[in-house]
């Protein structure tokens, strides 16, 4: 499968599919400025995964896949995970939105953790983004952010 690394020709495609900005733990990420993976099939992206790395810790900020059931998503992940390790890395952390039921479980059978629920966190989001739907998958209220990590080694704490 042609998975490739976002370079500066993809950016702005990737950019113009999945949108400019993302918002996650009250923080503002803009696309072009991440980093990231990418899936192209028949000269077009079907999936994307951007992330940001701070200090230790590798956030991933969105992935989104057109085709599912196809592996994408999950060597989507792997290859931040890797990454990430390269990078001496503690975790790789994420967030999703309390509606996406079919997201909490997919991070789940991929070994992350559910480890916070930021309360209100995307009612207060949409300050920043007002473009956030308020209603979700099967019309549930998008209100709250479901952190989930993944520790990539065990550093005896």
């Amino acid at each position: 499968m042609p998975f490739i690394e976002i370079n500066e020709d993809l950016r702005q495609e990737v950019g113009s599919i999945f949108g400019d900005i993302i918002v996650s733990c009250g923080q503002i990420h803009r696309v072009e400025e991440l980093r990231g993976f990418v899936f192209i099939e028949e000269n077009q992206i079907q999936g994307s995964i951007f992330y940001n790395v701070s200090g230790q810790e590798c956030e991933i900020v969105s992935l989104e896949c057109k085709l599912e059931g196809k592996g994408i998503g999950s060597k989507l992940i792997q290859l931040v995970i890797e990454r990430a390790e390269s990078l001496d890395c503690k975790r790789v952390w994420l967030i999703t939105s309390n509606d996406n039921i079919k997201a909490i479980r997919f991070y789940q059978k991929r070994g992350f953790d559910m480890v916070c629920i930021h309360k209100n966190a995307i009612t207060e989001a949409r300050i920043l983004k007002p473009s956030i739907p308020l209603y979700g998958y099967d019309e549930i209220p998008i209100k709250h952010e479901v952190e989930f990590e993944y520790i990539l080694n065990d550093f005896g704490g």
